[in-house]
């Protein structure tokens, strides 16, 4: 080791984003071996066995011994800070050293590295004899002019202010295909990627300049042109990079998926959206695979690591089913260890409720059931009622939607009810006719000891407003007598008479009803950062449609959209984007919302389409798929169908060819191995490497019963094509490198943009 500028023993470690993805690439051994070295280095970087040392030509870039074969590659931040970057065959380290380009971004502040000439070879193929084989295409006559450059438009200054990193606008100016960009994409810092996709998806250089590089940028007084001692540090503290504190902090990043990559290593726009202070509600929204729920995750740490020391748990987080309930709850555990888990309380919304419910009635003893098992009691009322004007699917939903949904109660309450958006119009003897089944379907409810979800919900909705109102109207009394009167009154539940959360985070909104939303406000002040949603419409899978304006939640000025999807090839994210052809969304909030500039980072093979002539031969071809997907973990494979009966069956055929497989139920998977079956209901959530989607065929997606809807309610009929093509969308994005779908008989209709074809 040279002695100019020699460091003490001990240091300090820190991984820059995307050297991870790189080490894990390498040999198990390798990879065993880094974490011995790092081990070793944060204790004594100057043992003789590490030979550290400054590259040749090179002030900040050292070289590190891993083992025999391998190099560490950092930047030495100074004194003892080092910043880990690559990791490196020996005989590739030393060899045209200008090619390791290495610095400060002048426009967002952080440390870039970039390996310019592994770029180039992977990614424009100049390598020569041994580059990587280009696909076969037609060939081209020489007359023809070479292609355009993507980013002919703009000037090398034009991208340098947008924050691209410098070294690479070189080899920007020249890519000419969207495969060559995505494959620049795996290599550049995430800003210079999510930078070009967006100037590629023809967004105006304006609108990225304000959407992507403002809110990263640096401050002018904080810009890093001056130099000083502490700059490289500062500069540190700004980047995609963590500091490893110990051993278990590298293999959690490097074991842990992309959730490990996502606990340390958020994207700069995610990070500002976790950290901002809103001055109300706020949205972030993005499809599947753009890392909603991670941003939620985040903002729930940063909540808690800004509380006042306690013991009680101000922060809520809430999703919508228990499933997603439980794995949020590990994650966060993950992310934040016990000290974070200890002040938040995590539960399902309609555990939320029934909490509520409960303390205002402990006596309550009905038993609880959902939206099918309320259908089937409406069915059997109306048979047994003899009633055959009225169909249950309508009744159904104007209890839930109208009467549940407005709080209506009474006859009178119901004639004046607004019923915009419902479709189909009713007269005034027609209300009457309905409320009256209204009221025999409540009773017989009642006698059974039977309540639905959405019944407990407004109820619970109803106390925590009632509760709220007696709040504020405490805090005008005190207002009045110029301070506080009786502290310790105490609210009807036995609760003191104060808010149950500081502060709200809801996971997959776009899920929840208006009763929850109603619950969810009053049990929080209006204050700054008092309700934090993450959520898309077009993953809606429940008719629960809300305008959260008209419920007391504001979020106009507070919505944010996450464009890039890291976990959904691109190949694939085409073809779910294809199923969701001709529909609209809305953005719960009164307007429509879109997937536009929504990308995808990852490149892969095209979704693979497969007909059959009946089920029992699409059956077998599903066996065909999976075992042909040999090559990773069953349960990295998962296979999705339309309907229960279909799960049993697609199981039942899969052990019979000797391949182990597991249902997924209400509680999640039933056992820890084997390939994951379920209902499209049940992928909610979830990603696997590989997938199948079987049994997508005419009648069964969207199934034949919603097209009875055309005739008699036409915007019924419009919901519930969206609700199936929602579906449809995302079990489609939970595959995150190879997806397969089949049917048999007639394709269904949504599989048409995408080229399926019936037999």
């Amino acid at each position: 080791m040279t002695s100019t500028g020699a460091p003490t023993a001990g240091a300090t470690l820190r991984l820059l984003d995307k050297a991870d993805k790189e080490i894990v690439k390498l040999d198990r051994a390798i990879v065993g071996a880094v974490y011995k070295f790092q081990h070793e280095f944060r204790k004594n970087p100057e043992a003789p066995g590490f030979d550290l040392k400054p590259l040749k030509g090179h002030e900040r870039l050292w070289s590190a011994r891993v083992n025999r074969e391998y190099r560490a590659l950092l930047v030495r931040l100074g004194g003892n800070d080092w910043l880990l970057v690559s990791v490196k065959h020996r005989g590739h380290v030393h060899r045209n050293l200008d090619r390791l380009a290495y610095g400060i971004n002048q426009v967002t502040g952080a440390i870039e590295y970039v390996d310019l000439q592994v770029v180039e070879d992977d990614v424009l193929g100049t390598a020569g004899p041994g580059a990587r084989p280009e696909p076969s295409e037609p060939s081209v006559p020489e007359a023809v002019a070479p292609e355009t450059p993507l980013f002919a438009a703009y000037t090398a200054q034009q991208l340098a202010d947008l924050g691209v990193a410098e070294p690479l606008i070189p080899i920007v100016l020249k890519l000419t295909t969207d495969d060559e960009l995505l494959g620049l994409a795996e290599y550049a810092p995430r800003h210079t990627g999510e930078v070009l996709l967006r100037l590629r998806d023809q967004v105006p250089y304006e609108q990225v300049m304000e959407e992507v590089t403002a809110p990263v940028a640096v401050a002018a007084e904080e810009s890093p042109g001056s130099i000083r001692g502490d700059e490289w540090r500062e500069a540190a503290d700004r980047s995609q990079a963590v500091v490893i504190t110990d051993d278990d902090s590298l293999r959690s990043i490097l074991e842990e998926g992309d959730f490990g990559r996502w606990k340390v290593f958020l994207h700069p726009t995610q990070e500002k959206l976790v950290g901002r202070r809103y001055s109300g509600p706020a949205r972030v929204g993005g499809g599947p695979g753009t890392g909603k729920t991670i941003v939620a995750l985040h903002r729930v740490k940063h909540l808690v690591d800004h509380l006042p020391p306690g013991h009680n748990k101000p922060v809520l987080l809430t999703t919508f089913n228990k499933n997603l309930a439980a794995d949020l709850r590990s994650r966060l555990l993950s992310l934040g260890g016990p000290q974070t888990l200890a002040r938040v309380d995590i539960l399902h919304v309609d555990q939320l409720a029934t909490r509520v419910v409960s303390e205002a009635d402990p006596g309550n003893t009905k038993r609880r059931i959902d939206d099918t098992q309320a259908l089937r009691e409406w069915r059997q009322l109306l048979v047994e009622a003899g009633e055959n004007r009225w169909d249950a699917e309508f009744l159904c939903d104007e209890w839930n939607q109208v009467i549940l949904g407005q709080a209506v109660a009474s006859r009178a309450e119901y004639f004046k009810a607004r019923r915009a958006g419902r479709g189909r119009s009713v007269s005034r003897p027609d209300r009457a006719e309905i409320w009256q089944l209204a009221e025999r379907f409540t009773q017989r409810l009642d006698v059974k000891g039977l309540e639905t979800h959405r019944q407990v919900a407004e109820r619970a909705a109803q106390l925590e407003m009632a509760r709220a109102h007696r709040i504020e109207e405490r805090r005008l009394r005190e207002e009045e007598r110029g301070g506080p009167g009786n502290i310790h009154a105490e609210s009807g539940t036995g609760a003191w008479l104060r808010h149950r959360y500081r502060h709200v985070v809801v996971d997959e909104a776009q899920d929840l009803g208006a009763a929850h939303w109603k619950m969810l406000r009053a049990m929080v002040p209006r204050e700054a950062d008092d309700i934090f949603l993450v959520g898309d419409t077009h993953q809606r899978i429940y008719d629960n449609q809300v305008t959260l304006g008209s419920l007391g939640i504001n979020i106009r000025g507070r919505s944010a959209k996450l464009t890039l999807s890291y976990r959904t090839t691109r190949e694939i994210l085409g073809a779910a984007i294809g199923i969701l052809e001709g529909t609209d969304f809305d953005d719960l909030d009164g307007s429509t919302d879109d997937l536009a500039g929504y990308r995808s980072v990852l490149h892969g093979g095209r979704p693979s389409l497969r007909s059959a002539n009946s089920w029992d031969e699409e059956l077998d071809l599903v066996v065909e798929q999976v075992h042909a997907w040999h090559d990773v973990p069953r349960e990295s494979v998962a296979v999705c169908v339309p309907t229960n009966e279909k799960v049993d069956e697609v199981v039942a055929r899969l052990a019979r060819r000797g391949i182990m497989a597991t249902k997924i139920t209400g509680d999640g998977a039933r056992g820890a191995e084997g390939v994951h079956v379920g209902t499209m209901y049940r992928f909610k959530g979830l990603e696997y490497r590989r997938m199948v989607i079987a049994g997508v065929s005419e009648g069964l997606v969207p199934r034949s019963a919603v097209d009875a809807w055309e005739r008699t309610d036409k915007l019924r009929h419009r919901r519930e094509l969206q609700r199936a093509r929602s579906l449809l969308f995302v079990a489609a994005t939970r595959a995150r490198d190879a997806l397969t779908i089949s049917w048999n008989g007639e394709p269904s209709r949504f599989l048409r943009p995408l080229g399926a074809l019936g037999r």
